[in-house]
Parts: C-alpha cells; sequence; structure tokens
C-alpha cells in the first residue's frame, strides 16, 4: 500500500508539472510572436544599413547590432520549440543519421576530455521528426552532460528500437503503448537530486551561475519532443551521472530526402511586379515595403484585412502577389483571400508569420508550404521568397 501512495504520489507530481509547462508554454508562443515582429524590423534594417558605405567604426556597429539581433532570434526559437510551437519541416529518418551527421560538432563542443561512446542500433526503425531540431536535441543534452563532468568523462549515445507495454506507461505517465526508436544520451558526471531533477525542464530554471545559460536548453529538448509526438524520460543520481532517455514514434514509411535549408548565397533577385502587402504591425510593414520597392517591385500596402480589400478594388487587374501577415485583427486570411478573389484578384499569397505553428494551421495555412515565410527574415530570405512564388517554384 505504501508503494502505491508514492506511486500515485508521483503520477500526480508528474502530471501537475506537465500543466504549469502547458500554461508557461502558451504565454512563451505568445510572446515569441511579438518578439519575432520587433526581430524583423531589426535584423532587416541592420543587414539594409550593412550594404551601406558606412565607415569602419559605423559597419562594426551595425555588426554588433546584427548580432545581438541573432541572439534574440535564437532565443525566441528556443521558446517556440519548448511550448511546441515552432514551425517543423518534417522528413522521415533513422537517428543514427541524426547522430552520425552531429558527431563531429559534438566533439568540438565536448572538448577533448570528454570520450564520445556510441552504441548504435544497426537495424533502427525510422522516426518521423524535424532532422534539424533533433541536431539540436542531441547538442542541448551534450551541452548539460559537459557541464556536469567539470572534470571530463564520457558522453554515451545510445539507440534502440524498443516497443513499450501497459506496464512501462503506467510507470511513465507521459508516454502511450506502441512501438518507439529509442535515443539514450548518457553521462558518468555530477547528477542530479530528486528535487533539481523534478524542475530540469521548466524554462529558466538553471544550476548554472548568472550569466552562464539562459536555462532553455533543457526545456527546448522537452518541447521538440513533445511536438514531434514522443516523449523524455531521465534517470539520474546525486554524483552517479544522467541519462535522458528521447522516445519517438516508430513509422514504417519510406524515408525522404534530407534537404539543406537557407537561403542561397547569391545576390537577392529583383522584379517589376505589383505587390500587394498586408501587415498590421507597422514597423514590419515599412520595412518590407522599402526591401521590395528598392528591388524594383511596386507594393500597395494596407494594415488591415478590410483595408487591403479597398487597397485592391481599384487595383485588382494590377496585382500580381499578395504579401499577408497570417494573423490580423478585423479579418483572417481566408475571409481576405475570397474578398480578394470576389474583386478579380487572382494572385498567389506569400504568408508570413510570426505566429507559433499551431496559430497558423488554424488559419489554414500549411507553414511547410513555399508560399511561407517565418519571422524573423532578412531582406534576401523574403526577396528569394517573393521571386520563388512568382516564376511558381
Amino acid at each position: 500500500m505504501e508503494q502505491d501512495e508514492e506511486k500515485r504520489v508521483r503520477v500526480e507530481a508528474q502530471r501537475a508539472q506537465a500543466a504549469r509547462m502547458e500554461a508557461v508554454g502558451q504565454l512563451a508562443g505568445g510572446i515569441a510572436h511579438d518578439f519575432n515582429n520587433l526581430l524583423t524590423a531589426i535584423l532587416g534594417y541592420a543587414q539594409l544599413l550593412s550594404e551601406r558605405p558606412l565607415g569602419e567604426a559605423a559597419l562594426s556597429e551595425v555588426a554588433e547590432i546584427g548580432r545581438a539581433a541573432e541572439r534574440a532570434a535564437s532565443l525566441t526559437r528556443q521558446l517556440l520549440a519548448f511550448s511546441r510551437q515552432q514551425v517543423q519541416r518534417n522528413a522521415i529518418f533513422v537517428l543514427n543519421d541524426v547522430v552520425s551527421d552531429t558527431e563531429s560538432m559534438l566533439a568540438r563542443l565536448l572538448g577533448e576530455d570528454v570520450r564520445i561512446v556510441k552504441d548504435l542500433a544497426p537495424d533502427l526503425g525510422r522516426a518521423k521528426a524535424d532532422p534539424g531540431q533533433l541536431e539540436q536535441v542531441l547538442v542541448n543534452l551534450a551541452v548539460n552532460a559537459r557541464d556536469a563532468m567539470p572534470r571530463g568523462g564520457t558522453l554515451r549515445i545510445e539507440t534502440r528500437n524498443v516497443d513499450l507495454d501497459e506496464a512501462y506507461v503506467a510507470a511513465h505517465p507521459a508516454g502511450t503503448p506502441g512501438p518507439y526508436v529509442m535515443l539514450a544520451v548518457g553521462d558518468d558526471g555530477c547528477g542530479m537530486d530528486p528535487a533539481t531533477l523534478s524542475r530540469i525542464f521548466e524554462p529558466f530554471f538553471t544550476t548554472k551561475p548568472a550569466g552562464k545559460g539562459t536555462g532553455l536548453g533543457l526545456a527546448t529538448v522537452y518541447g521538440i519532443v513533445k511536438q514531434s509526438g514522443g516523449f523524455v524520460w531521465v534517470y539520474s543520481d546525486l554524483g552517479h551521472g544522467s541519462t535522458f532517455r528521447i522516445y519517438l514514434p516508430r513509422v514504417e514509411d519510406r524515408a525522404t530526402d534530407r534537404q539543406v535549408s537557407g537561403t542561397p548565397r547569391r545576390k537577392p533577385p529583383g522584379g517589376t511586379e505589383t505587390v500587394l502587402l498586408v501587415e498590421d504591425d507597422e514597423a514590419v510593414r515599412r520595412f518590407v515595403r522599402r526591401v521590395l520597392e528598392q528591388n524594383g517591385y511596386t507594393v500597395f500596402e494596407a494594415a488591415s484585412g478590410p483595408e487591403a480589400v479597398s487597397v485592391a478594388r481599384p487595383n485588382a487587374a494590377a496585382i500580381q502577389l499578395v504579401v499577408s501577415d497570417v494573423v490580423m485583427p478585423e479579418m483572417s486570411v481566408a475571409v481576405l483571400r475570397r474578398r480578394l478573389d470576389g474583386l478579380g484578384v487572382r494572385a498567389p499569397i506569400l504568408y508570413m508569420s510570426g505566429h507559433p505553428t499551431d496559430a497558423v494551421a488554424m488559419r489554414g495555412v500549411e507553414a511547410g508550404n513555399v508560399a511561407f515565410l517565418q519571422k524573423p527574415f532578412t531582406p534576401g530570405e523574403i526577396l528569394f521568397k517573393v521571386r520563388r512564388v512568382l516564376d511558381g517554384r
């Protein structure tokens, strides 16, 4: 009876923690949206300034602004990952490939006094997730392990096919029964006491000294795994190291080609087409308009859906592309699309958003589609995307 009571208390504590993290995640997603709008303008204008004939001192200061904004954008991505609202570029792949692709980077991060030992299942099944995000999971866990082994040690990486039954799930309430692929990352470092262990996935919780970490590393791991349909379980004893076991649902589909993301390193293309720009954030709207007009486009702008309809009515035949924020007051993008169709505007729409994936999906926009641009973005990124949509590629 005593063991049953202990188990009940433990399960209730785990569920309460999950509920707290869900609430904080919703808040984090909303904050990230506002930050992404601000960062779009900051990053964009910093890049525009860097392309001007400024003095060396001024260019150096602009570069510092850009680097600071990039760090802020990285922090925002971590907030979105924690809240399970980051845009995912899913593929079907074998986790062993992710481990192999990141091994050299992990070795540099860990240093010469940490040895990496791999035990990868040769018959490992496939998972469906964002390979780039899983690389981030590995890096975050490796950095966490390194900090737990200040005098060096061993990082163990293991993969296995596992089939979780009802008994395991009863003891680990975050999961469900079924076939999984498991990724385990363990260390022989200082370990954690129960109080620390109960809080490690909370955002901004850290045992590091002030200024030595954001407290988002493990929260990001938790968010990415949950968003991928899996769960994570941690085993740790004070003085005896820690092991993180990540379980991702096993799929039978064929592996898909993994593509390298990013904007090509060439001069962004311009154009002469007419664009209707719909964006309620004034700073983002001014920035996008300036970029498009400086590169040859004619731009009509609107701050809302109703205003866009008014602007489009006398210019319907001229509009060749609509660039619109997804989440705006007064009118949804779905209604805007119908109203523009009614006016005879047959132009494609390039959607922009700093909102989380679920907010995008609720409005009928597929974030993985070619006609979607995640905020924050640079001048080059929007120019390449605009050209791609206009050319139908």
